[in-house]
């Protein structure tokens, strides 16, 4: 006989209202995309940072368009 109450021993998965399958699926694939994403990173958020910080310089970095903007000489 298995329990379903938390405080009796049973997971607290038991009480959650059921999901159809696919919903299901497609929420543990996602919770195992991010958790092989993070897998050996100490800290996500800095990792995301720094990820943002060379995006930025690569557009920094990038000639603008040529006679895009200039000033005239006259």
């Amino acid at each position: 006989m298995g329990m379903c109450l938390p405080c009796l021993g049973g997971s607290g998965n038991d009480l959650s209202p059921t999901t159809d399958r696919e919903t299901r699926r497609r929420q543990l694939a996602e919770q195992r995309q991010k958790e092989t994403t993070s897998r050996g990173v100490k800290n996500p958020q800095a990792v995301e940072r720094n990820k943002k910080n060379k995006e930025m310089e690569k557009q920094e970095m990038r000639p603008s368009p040529p006679g895009g903007g200039g000033l005239k000489v006259g």
